[in-house]
């Protein structure tokens, strides 16, 4: 009799364990996501084809200005010749050397400069004056173009050209850079306003607010 209630008692414990190991299996293929199921990804994890929620970051070119950026009105208070105004970029520095003046931004640079002329710049003069002055004075000189353009004020002579910018006081760098230079012409005054950003920086808009700006006064 005990022998017999010995073997009921083994059987028992086989019956429990084979039980125990059919529901532990069943658990374990419905959470790998195996079968016909739907799964959930944990939080934060990469599905449906490696999507992620996460905003892109944008990144400009170096040298591009700000969408936001404000424009000031500028007005000469000394040199040889204050007779006009031109927007600026708010919050540049500012360095003034005679009748030029010159508004700076990391690597931008706006430049203005008020000179006395006998004539009206035209695009022969700008071709065999100009040019040959900034080829001697700009390294890495390239690509000159002039052309006359009409902006607020009238009808100007634009230079547009390539070359090195001027070297970093701190790192000693130098930016491959392009120019927009204006000339303005009046009753004897010409005002030169020069624009220059690196080469592949996107500048298109706030450069034509600067140059669309300029007015006689």
């Amino acid at each position: 009799m005990a022998a017999r209630t010995r073997t009921y008692a083994v059987v028992g414990l086989a019956l429990v364990a084979a039980v125990t190991a059919g529901c532990s299996g069943t658990s374990s293929g419905s959470g790998s996501g195996s079968g016909s199921g739907s799964t959930t990804s944990p939080a934060g994890s990469s599905s449906g084809g490696g999507q992620n929620n996460a905003a892109p970051t944008e990144s400009n070119p170096p040298g591009d200005i700000p969408d936001n950026q404000a424009f000031v009105a500028y007005r000469p208070s000394g040199g040889s010749f204050t007779g006009f105004t031109v927007k600026v970029p708010e919050g540049w520095a500012r360095t003034d050397q005679g009748s030029t003046s010159v508004f700076t931004d990391k690597l931008n640079s706006v430049k203005i400069t008020a000179v006395s002329a006998n004539s009206a710049p035209t695009t022969g003069s700008v071709t065999n004056k100009v040019i040959p002055q900034l080829r001697s004075q700009v390294p890495k000189f390239a690509a000159p173009k002039v052309s006359e353009v009409t902006r607020h004020s009238g009808r100007v002579v634009l230079l547009t050209y390539q070359g090195y910018s001027a070297k970093d006081p701190v790192t000693g760098k130098v930016v491959r850079d392009a120019f927009e230079r204006y000339a303005f012409y009046r009753a004897g005054h010409e005002v030169d306003l020069t624009l220059s950003g690196p080469v592949k920086a996107d500048n298109v808009d706030p450069w034509r607010i600067v140059s669309d700006s300029f007015a006689w006064r």
